[in-house]
């Protein structure tokens, strides 16, 4: 008989352990998965995690994808290390593509080191100003940030429809709903050569660096860890929790703001009514798999993005359904969340002995 025993104190190498055993689960299942459809799970395992990295070209989309991951990831954890709960980073994404490709357009003609800047700062404005929103709803009025930051998703998606239908749709782009390609000025430089791998990739690792640094070295990241694991002992000793709600979500949205316009003047070039297949959404997984920290979130971003490009891969080589690539993601962090279990559990194996009956038989 299996069952569950209460651990005396958490598990801490479980802690660790957990997200290696969900993502052993998680191929299991994508072996079942595969066998049911009717495609050989070998073939199909192959082309998901195998081949995507076979190549240079391969590695470096890699990074590509993982770098929207990589920023609004480690955002996110720093968030939820202090029980901030953004979950519309989609949609600082969204804005922030907005705001930086809008000076892109705007500088179009301009042929200036400065445009590219201008366009980074721009993005990290739009997304810290949707996230003031849920911020402010949530330390004046008490409103849930995840309701908030969630719905504003959809209507950052609408906007960015809007524009590319209407006021900023390419002239000369035979009535396609886009906006101009941006010029030289306005994209990222490659950093090697015949590949899409950008500068945004060096960003998000700084990033990385940047938040471990903060949350292991400064009284900032010590008033999270505080807040976050005991809020009462946090207020006793003089911490504010509403500046650190307004602190992560505003860095929460920067970097998705960042991710957006690294999207736009990167691999995509332009602005589209979806610049984004659910890298804000996907980034909760991350940071949950990454444990919230920084070096566990780029690893989990890496995993993340294989999975994008396996998805890709297997659509092209074995004729299957893109949606594949949202089941294996479901399935991680589902199995992540069954695992967790085992931090504050053990399992046993054997009958139930209560105390009576133990008293008895001695």
């Amino acid at each position: 008989m299996l069952r569950l025993e209460a651990r005396a104190e958490p598990s801490r190498a479980m802690i660790y352990l957990s997200p290696v055993f969900a993502l052993g689960l998680t191929l299991v299942a994508g072996v079942v998965l595969f066998e049911i459809m009717g495609v050989p799970a070998g073939d199909a395992l192959y082309a998901f995690f195998i081949e995507p990295l076979s190549s240079l070209y391969g590695l470096t989309e890699l990074g590509v994808k993982a770098t929207p991951l990589i920023l609004i990831g480690v955002a996110l954890a720093i968030g939820f290390r202090a029980n901030v709960w953004n979950i519309g980073a989609e949609g600082q994404l969204t804005l922030g593509a907005i705001f930086g490709g809008g000076v892109g357009l705007l500088l179009y003609d301009v042929d200036s080191k400065w445009v590219l800047p201008a366009m980074l700062l721009a993005a990290m404005l739009g997304g810290m100003l949707w996230a003031a929103i849920p911020a402010f709803l949530r330390t004046r009025f008490n409103t849930s940030e995840i309701l908030v930051s969630l719905m504003l998703t959809y209507v950052a998606t609408l906007l960015l429809s809007y524009l590319v239908h209407g006021p900023w749709r390419d002239p000369d782009g035979f009535n396609f709903p886009e906006s101009r390609m941006f010029h030289d000025a306005a994209s990222l430089p490659i950093i090697f050569p015949d590949s899409r791998l950008h500068i945004g990739f060096a960003l998000a690792l700084f990033v990385v660096v940047a938040a471990w640094f903060v949350i292991s070295r400064t009284l900032i990241g010590f008033q999270i860890q505080v807040i976050g694991r005991a809020p009462r002992a946090g207020a006793y000793a003089g911490f504010s929790h509403k500046k650190l709600i307004w602190m992560t979500l505003l860095f929460a949205g920067a970097a998705a703001g960042l991710a957006g316009v690294i999207e736009v003047s990167g691999p995509i070039g332009q602005l589209l009514p979806s610049i984004s297949p659910g890298y804000g959404f996907t980034a909760i997984i991350v940071a949950f798999v990454g444990r919230l920290h920084p070096v566990g979130v780029l690893l989990a971003s890496l995993l993340m993005a294989l999975s994008y490009l396996g998805g890709e891969n297997a659509q092209i080589s074995l004729n299957l359904p893109l949606a594949v690539t949202g089941v294996f993601q479901g399935l991680l962090l589902f199995m992540l969340l069954a695992c967790d279990v085992l931090i504050r559990y053990r399992i046993r194996i054997g009958p139930i002995v209560s105390k009576i009956d133990a008293g008895n038989t001695a």
